[in-house]
């Protein structure tokens, strides 16, 4: 499900607009590589469940921990909630950084 946000709501928190956009990205970015590291050793973990290498069968367990990543608040929306409503802490790079 879409869950529109309102423009103003992000400009209240950082004025410019294309730098919140970055900063939201960067954060869904990292959200999602964090989302499939976690699924990949949970996956990891799971029995296959048959030897037939061959043969497409539906695993449970598999199938069950799939439908629960599903179901979590999608990268992109939990980046925009934490700008807004958390404030996420951004910084520009500065020639010391580089």
């Amino acid at each position: 499900m879409i869950k529109p946000m309102s423009l103003t709501k992000i400009k209240d928190r950082i004025p410019n607009l294309y730098e919140a956009v970055i900063v939201a990205s960067k954060r869904a970015r990292k959200l999602n590589d964090d989302n499939k590291l976690e699924f990949n050793t949970l996956l990891s973990n799971v029995s296959p469940g048959h030897d037939d290498e061959f043969e497409d069968r539906e695993n449970p367990e598999q199938l069950k921990l799939s439908l629960e990543f599903e179901k979590r608040e999608k990268p992109h929306m939990k980046a925009l909630n934490e700008l807004v409503y958390e404030g996420i802490e951004f910084r520009y790079k500065s020639d010391k950084d580089k």
